[in-house]
């Protein structure tokens, strides 16, 4: 019943967020729901047991999004009139039917997701020799990393690199 509740929700958040951040015309809206469809993805890779992968969405990807919507503040200079665009009073005026409907099923699927990664620090530990058949994706994913896919773990922490520094020399301030 849980699972089932879980992966609605989450499905429902995947689809609505993602329609949103297509026909969005508002950078800060699109982030937003970009934001909501990334903890729906989150719901339903808890729902498939891959618990890592669910904390990883939620940890990199959706503080990704954060940053993004930083950046994109950050970034997008305007003058003295536009300053106010993304103040407290737009974020408070914001409030409709809709946006709290996709809040509400945000926490929701967000709330089920912790609950879900949780459940097994919850029911407490088992003896040594009665552990399941199977081991957590987590140790699976690790050994994996450091013995047969290391190379490319390697080669995609060097890519990501070159895009920090890439991305660094495109916002700096230009001289002269």
């Amino acid at each position: 019943m849980f699972q089932d509740i879980l992966f609605i929700c989450s499905a429902i958040l995947v689809i609505a967020g993602t329609l949103g951040v297509v026909f969005s015309k508002n950078l800060m809206r699109a982030c937003t729901l970009l934001l909501g469809t990334l903890f729906g993805v989150a719901g339903l890779y808890a729902v498939l047991g891959a618990d890592f992968l669910a904390a990883s969405q939620l940890v990199i990807y959706a503080g990704g999004v954060i940053i993004l919507m930083l950046f994109a503040v950050m970034l997008t200079g305007g003058s003295a009139d536009k300053a106010n665009k993304f103040g407290i009073e737009k974020i408070m005026g914001m409030g409709s039917v809709k946006t709290y409907v996709i809040a509400g099923l945000t926490v929701l699927v967000f709330s089920l997701t912790i609950m879900k990664l949780l459940a097994s620090f919850l029911k407490g530990y088992q003896k040594l020799d009665e552990l399941p058949a199977f081991t957590s994706t987590v140790d699976k994913i690790g050994t994996m990393l450091v013995t047969d896919h290391v190379l490319a773990f390697e080669i995609s922490s060097i890519l990501l690199l070159g895009a920090l520094v890439g991305a660094a020399v495109i916002a700096r301030p230009r001289r002269g």
